[in-house]
């Protein structure tokens, strides 16, 4: 519904513009003219420069703190990305989330100076909401500074405290000016603190300057003795945290996290917002459940009271133990930090994680331990690369974050509905349906060229050249940038010329070391060479990198495959068979679905076998991506993993740096992954 008002181009959402602010015109002929109003309250926005186009982003830079991940990403529904059902909230009267006894509680209250306890209760005579701290003499209150009916700036009249939180309490108010709409006034929880009254102003500073629907908008900054008040709209709906509440508490009192598909749902509604905060140049740095609110068909972020400008040095950082990344305090919030904190809410929606908030505040405990995670090794390693200690080895932009989650809940959906669910890799290219006799390396998708490189348009019209013409042009690029030392990786493979190839991704890598494309090239280059062991280890390093991708997961499957390891192999290609659709073709008829099939009858021909005598010499199948071989029934490399020592844990490691293990975790993680078992 567009806004009828005049000069206004507003749409009417939750009863009210998201423009001017105003309610649709009344018919009463006593209303007050609404231009008036409109020119009277309306807040003065203003409009940052337009974010740059995440859509297209040219080759990596060197410097990993620029975010040199490469994202390319599509526009995509909203709420539940267009994958998911979640259920809307039911709208609720605002009067009713009023608190009936707004007090905070006593173990809650500390000193705002030197963190020391105050107002705390004695042999059962309760503390005292103001007075001094014992330690630095800083005086405290916790007491509400707002009563009900008072009116502040002579146009919001307070209804009651709704919430208080680590910055101040929140008061519900109707706005007197503006139709008795319902606004929502935020003021400092302990005025005598002089860091919180900072971050108090600086959130107002900041909040003029967002613009984005799901962010909450301020509307107006007020005061009333000598105590400032920011006038904010009201969200209507309820946090992420009532919602793991309210089913812990029908759960009996355990904890009953979220579907994961519906957390993921969450998450990818919350990026983009992230996004524009960075690309405005500031950090939102507490996010967590309890500061998302979804409405009845989005999220929004609200208490922005921790939004920090990139690059300041002097203001308070707040946030929350078990969501706050561990180099806040020695090297101060980043776009990294801030998605360390997307990762963990991540985590809080979607299991229960022993000592969240203690022993495992800032790592994930072992996949083994947590069922989901065994069930989705994607996800894990994806919340592993974004709660990774090094701030360089997590995501770098929430675009590049967003694209390998989007890609995750494709696998996820795709698991529990038994439908295929593909989705465009702006990675690489789809074709994931070449259907030899045996495993061949030279069918893996490739790699897409940035179409933002300045050498894009030069490598679109080396196509049809032959390998040895390629590497001579490539080599004459009138522009040498990554795309084109990449794309001559590739054509050195094709050519053979391996001591070359080597030399070129080893200087690709110095340049840039956390450039996961170079290692793909090692993995094309070790299968051209029959070096299976080599090519896993270094397609590893990519899934550990884009754990979103399908390329490097079939790529892993053909390398176990080559290795003789078919149960490592059906897991990868069951979990690309069961994601894809395979066009103009029946689904059995793709490579993955062609390997189980294969895979399955050696199985069959291994149980016909220990029911009889052993056959006297091996027998091979091939179809599809799939080389089986029937072993001697005896052999127990059919009816468990391969086992730790043909893993290469220490090559993966070796091939992404001498300061990175395989998931950039340096001192925890000496895993290597196995591929995920086959769900019956």
């Amino acid at each position: 519904m567009t806004c009828a008002q005049p000069r206004c181009s507003g749409t009417i959402e939750d009863g009210y513009c998201d423009l001017c602010g105003l309610a649709p015109a009344r018919d009463n002929a006593g209303a007050a003219p609404a231009t008036e109003i409109a020119e009277a309250t309306r807040p003065r926005r203003v409009h940052p420069p337009a974010p740059p186009d995440a859509a297209v982003s040219s080759a990596p830079p060197t410097q990993r703190w620029g975010g040199s991940a490469r994202t390319r990403t599509a526009s995509r529904p909203h709420l539940g990305a267009g994958l998911v059902e979640v259920a809307p909230v039911a709208p609720r009267n605002p009067s009713e989330a009023v608190m009936a006894d707004p007090t905070v509680a006593e173990q809650r209250r500390v000193c705002g100076r030197c963190g020391s306890p105050v107002g705390r209760g004695r042999e059962g005579t309760p503390g005292r909401s103001e007075g001094f701290c014992r330690q630095c003499g800083t005086p405290f209150s916790f007491a509400p500074k707002l009563r009900a009916s008072d009116v502040v700036a002579e146009q919001y009249e307070v209804v009651g405290c709704l919430a208080h939180g680590g910055l101040g309490w929140i008061y519900l108010a109707k706005d007197r000016n503006v139709a008795d709409r319902w606004v929502v006034l935020k003021g400092l929880l302990n005025a005598g603190d002089e860091g919180a009254m900072a971050a108090a102003l600086a959130e107002r500073l900041f909040l003029a300057e967002v613009e984005h629907p799901n962010i909450v908008k301020i509307i107006n900054f007020v005061e009333r003795d000598g105590s400032g008040y920011i006038v904010m709209e009201y969200v209507g709906g309820v946090s992420l945290k009532e919602l793991l509440t309210t089913r812990r508490e029908a759960n009996g009192g355990t904890p009953d996290p979220l579907p994961v598909a519906q957390a993921i749902a969450y998450v990818l509604e919350i990026l983009p917002a992230l996004a524009y905060l960075h690309n405005s140049g500031l950090l939102f740095c507490d996010l967590k459940p309890g500061n998302v609110m979804q409405t009845q068909h989005s999220l929004k972020l609200i208490d922005l009271g921790g939004v920090y400008r990139i690059g300041d040095t002097v203001s308070p950082v707040y946030g929350t133990t078990g969501y706050q990344a561990p180099e806040i305090d020695h090297a101060g919030p980043s776009v990294a930090s801030d998605l360390f904190t997307v990762a963990r809410t991540l985590v809080a929606l979607s299991a229960d994680i022993e000592g969240f908030q203690s022993t495992s505040r800032f790592t994930l405990p072992p996949e083994r331990e947590v069922p989901l995670f065994q069930r989705y090794d994607s996800l894990y390693q994806l919340l592993c690369k974004g709660t990774a200690p090094n701030p360089d080895d997590r995501f770098q932009t929430a675009e590049e974050m967003a694209d390998q989650l989007y890609g995750v809940l494709h696998e996820v959906v795709a698991d529990e509905t038994g439908a295929p669910v593909p989705a465009r890799s702006t990675l690489f290219t789809a074709d994931l349906r070449a259907c030899p006799d045996r495993p061949d390396g030279r069918l893996l998708p490739a790699l897409r060229v940035a179409t933002g490189d300045p050498a894009a348009g030069y490598l679109a019209t080396l196509a049809a050249i032959r390998p040895d013409e390629l590497v001579g042009a490539l080599r004459r690029a009138p522009e040498r940038t990554v795309e084109v030392e990449l794309r001559l990786a590739q054509a050195l493979i094709d050519a053979q010329d391996w001591d070359a190839t080597h030399e070129l991704l080893a200087e690709v890598q110095r340049r840039d070391p956390w450039e996961w494309r170079a290692h793909w090239y090692r993995g094309v280059a070790a299968l051209a060479r029959h070096h299976a062991l080599a090519a896993r280890a270094s397609f590893e390093v990519v899934y550990h990198a884009v754990p979103g991708e399908l390329a490097p997961k079939l790529a892993l499957g053909v390398c176990a495959e080559l290795a003789g390891e078919p149960d490592a192999a059906a897991g990868w290609y069951e979990i690309v068979s069961r994601t894809t659709r395979a066009t103009r073709r029946r689904r059995s008829d793709s490579p993955a679905a062609a390997s189980r099939a294969a895979i399955a009858a050696a199985r069959s021909q291994r149980t016909n076998a220990c029911r009889s005598p052993p056959a006297p010499t091996t027998r091979r199948r091939s179809h599809g991506y799939a080389a089986c071989w029937a072993t001697d029934p005896g052999s127990s490399s059919w009816s468990r993993p391969p086992p730790a020592s043909t893993r290469s844990s220490s090559t993966a490691s070796s091939a992404r740096g001498s300061q990175r293990s395989c998931c950039g975790r340096r001192s925890r993680c000496s895993r290597v992954t196995a591929a995920p078992k086959i769900r019956p």
